[in-house]
């Protein structure tokens, strides 16, 4: 009687075996060599499989459901863009999307990038419409459900170089640049600014002009001290940047009548600080509007060299100004001759 039971239960075993092998063995007729998947995040199984079967990865939906079942990989397949190879029956469908590597995509933002060339980056390396990516970045709810304190995203999207997993959303990818703002300018930093009478909104927009003029760091707490030695005395910003911002065709060399541009971003018009930031600053701007150097400066022009010239008055700033006049004119010159040899 033991004998029989025992090769009773063998052969159940045996067929319950033969079954799942089949099962996880079973064709699926995918007519390509080599075929990219995406699985988007929070996919559900029914909606990979769904997914794959509009790919005709797989022909038969039932029998593959229930070989990831059978693997235990229900809550297993992880977003991502895979490549599958010579996958043409259950297991490796399975094995290559649970154990392959998902593909990435490099993306990088410089510092001082305004939003509209942000946006133009990420559209171009995820090929997302830039649409669509505008619409998300100018969206006021979206922005606070970030925790930005600005109805744009403008000023936030932080400069640096990233690696997505190829397919990710546009919301993935925008909340990850925001993120990054959020690691760099933390509660310790946006306490220390309201110390000094700044709200977050106030430092970003400042950073992002600091920004727009720095070229080498150790420049950068002098210019914010420039523009908090001139925001203290109610002087206008003057900041060339801003009127920048303003300009369609812009950048190139300012005009006297770019200066008369009626908005509350042009500097040179009104006082105080632009309603929000103008570029998407990197972490030393961001620091220098918070700790300036302590300087009597008020003034500040370019040297033809990347550096700066500080004055304390209008007489040294416009000595400074006729010097650098000068250089400009000398390149000019040496250019001219250049072109013509």
């Amino acid at each position: 009687m033991q004998k029989t039971t025992a090769i009773f239960l063998g052969m159940i075993v045996s067929s319950l075996l033969a079954f799942y092998g089949i099962i996880l063995l079973w064709p699926q007729n995918n007519p390509f060599d080599q075929v990219e998947i995406t699985i988007p995040e929070g996919a559900t199984l029914a909606g990979i499989v769904r997914d794959l079967g509009e790919r005709q990865v797989v022909t038969n939906p039932r029998t593959f459901l229930m070989a990831v079942k059978t693997l235990g990989y229900e809550n297993s397949i992880p977003a991502g863009t895979f490549t599958l190879t010579q996958a043409r029956d259950n297991y490796t469908i399975i094995d290559q999307l649970v154990h392959g590597k998902p593909e990435q995509v490099k993306l990088t933002l410089l510092e001082g990038w305004n939003l509209k060339q942000a946006l133009a980056a990420i559209s171009e390396t995820f090929s997302i419409p830039y649409e669509r990516l505008h619409q998300l970045a100018y969206d006021a709810e979206f922005a606070r459900q970030l925790g930005v304190p600005a109805p744009t995203l403008e000023g936030f999207l932080f400069p640096n170089t990233y690696y997505f997993l190829k397919g990710s959303s546009p919301e993935a990818i925008l909340q990850e640049l925001v993120r990054q703002y959020h690691q760099v300018m933390t509660d310790s930093l946006l306490a220390v600014a309201a110390e000094r009478g700044m709200t977050e909104i106030e430092v970003v927009t400042l950073a992002s002009i600091i920004e727009g003029e720095a070229l080498y760091d150790a420049e950068r707490p002098i210019i914010s001290s420039v523009y908090h030695n001139r925001l203290k005395r109610g002087m206008r910003l003057q900041a060339d940047p801003t009127i920048q911002y303003l300009l369609q065709d812009g950048p190139r060399r300012l005009l006297t009548r770019d200066l008369k541009i009626d908005s509350p971003y042009n500097t040179y018009l009104y006082r105080g600080l632009p309603p929000g930031p103008i570029n998407n600053p990197g972490k030393s701007s961001l620091l220098a509007a918070i700790f300036p150097d302590t300087t009597d400066y008020l003034y500040f022009v370019a040297r033809g060299d990347g550096y700066h010239t500080f004055s304390r008055t209008q007489s040294e700033h416009n000595r400074a100004k006729r010097k650098f006049q000068q250089v400009r004119r000398k390149v000019w010159r040496e250019q001219r001759k250049k072109a013509r040899s």
